[in-house]
Order: structure tokens, then C-alpha cells, then sequence
């Protein structure tokens, strides 16, 4: 974990992690695939978890006043239920397969919404079996390779949240999340103290990006906002397709 390769893919990595603290929620499910052209992919989800963690910290006091407690409230039942079964089956479980499926559900999405650009679609009511669903998935895939992004935005984008509660909510969501993501990682021996040296580095840019990824958040018009956040959801998605099959091949 050294050389100006591991140390430009790893900057880009936790800058990615800051802004999606910040509110530019897709873009955190880019790190590790990035840092993956420099590293293994496991080794990177263990030396980034402590920076999302800290990030979070920041992500957590900003928008401490801006999430939908319902919501809220779902996304921690489901997403404890996904990092369990995520530790239970870390062994068997193909990463590949995990990203191939997370990315699939990111493109259609994604495209659904593109599609639907022209028409006024209205705000969908507050479903819980959907949300635990949802919940859980991106509980799942957040532990196996920190891409709980595009399933988590298929159950809170559909409800038409304030762009600020919206941005909130996913923050304070993935914050518990990545917490309790801790104590499993650490068993599995994917934190140790060497990884914690490099984590408490990348945590530097990782934090100054979480500000500007809020100060994005509340300059842009919600439309355009929204079109960033589907936009970013399908080329990440796109990227992760991408990544799955080549690993297969």
C-alpha cells in the first residue's frame, strides 16, 4: 500500500466518500472500485470503513436537523438486518456477483427516471415493506463492498423528499450503517492497525470534501440536484456492471 498510484486512486477515493457525506450520496459507491485499480477490493472496503466512518461524524453534525424520521427509522431496522446477514454469509457470498446485481439495479433505475423526465411523476407514498426491503439490501451490499447507494435511492428517491432532508436522511441512514459495520470488519481482520495508519491519512481529504459536498447540496436548484443524483446513480452503476463482469471474465 504504497507508490503515487495507491496514494492519487486512494486521494480520488476518500474525496468521493467526503462529498457523499456532503449530500452527493452516488458518489460514495465509487471508492472502492476505485481504489481497486490500485489495491484488492477487500483490503480497500477495510481501509476506507474507518473514513466513511469519520466522514460520517461531519455528514451527521450538518444534517443533524434535516432528515425524515420515518424513513429514518426504517432504514435502521432494514439495514441492521442486511449487515448481519452481510457478516453471516461474508465467506460464500461472490462479490462479483453482489456488484453485477447492485449495478444492474442502479442502470435500470437510473433509466427509469430518465425516461420519465418528460412527465410529472407524483411523489410515492411511504411504503414500509418496500423500505425494509430496500433497507436491508443496501445493508447487505454496503458491508460486502460499501455500495449500498443505488438500492438505498430505490427506496427514498420514489418518495419526493425536500433536497435537504433527502441529503439528511441517506447521511444519517449510512452513518449507523458504517458504524455498526465496525465490529464485523474488525473479526473478519479487514481493520488492523497498519490500514488504520493509512485510513487516518485519506480521513483528511475524506473530511474538507464532506463540507463541500454540503455546500453543493445547498447552492443547487433541487431540479438540478436531482438530475445529479440519477445522473451520478447510473454512470456509477454503469461503472460497477462494468467491474463485475470484467472481474468474472
Amino acid at each position: 500500500m504504497d507508490g503515487t498510484a495507491f496514494w492519487i486512486v486512494s486521494v480520488i477515493a476518500a474525496i468521493s466518500v467526503g462529498l457523499s457525506k456532503g449530500g452527493l450520496a452516488a458518489l460514495g459507491t465509487i471508492a472502492v472500485p476505485v481504489m481497486a485499480l490500485a489495491i484488492d477490493p477487500v483490503v480497500a472496503a477495510g481501509l476506507l470503513l474507518p473514513v466513511f466512518v469519520v466522514s460520517d461524524i461531519f455528514g451527521v453534525w450538518t444534517y443533524r436537523k434535516h432528515f425524515d424520521k420515518q424513513v429514518l427509522i426504517i432504514s435502521i431496522i432494514g439495514g441492521t438486518v442486511g449487515v448481519v446477514i452481510g457478516g453471516l454469509l461474508a465467506s460464500v457470498v461472490s462479490e462479483h456477483v453482489v456488484t453485477l446485481f447492485v449495478g444492474l439495479i442502479g442502470v435500470l433505475f437510473a433509466l427509469n427516471f430518465i425516461l420519465k423526465r418528460g412527465a410529472e411523476v407524483e411523489a410515492e407514498p411511504l411504503s414500509k415493506p418496500k423500505g425494509y426491503f430496500w433497507t436491508a439490501i443496501a445493508g447487505f451490499t454496503s458491508f460486502v463492498s460499501h455500495s449500498g447507494g443505488p438500492p438505498y435511492q430505490m427506496f427514498v428517491l420514489p418518495l419526493k423528499l425536500p433536497k435537504m432532508v433527502f441529503a439528511g436522511t441517506i447521511t444519517l441512514a449510512f452513518a449507523y450503517i458504517n458504524a455498526i459495520k465496525l465490529i464485523p470488519y474488525a473479526m473478519l481482520g479487514q481493520i488492523n492497525l497498519h490500514s488504520l495508519g493509512v485510513s487516518a491519512i485519506l480521513m483528511v481529504p475524506a473530511v474538507i470534501s464532506v463540507f463541500v459536498g454540503v455546500r453543493l447540496v445547498k447552492i443547487l436548484p433541487d431540479k438540478i440536484f436531482y438530475n445529479f443524483v440519477i445522473i451520478a446513480l447510473g454512470i456509477v452503476s454503469l461503472k460497477l456492471v462494468y467491474d463485475a463482469i470484467m472481474a468474472m471474465i
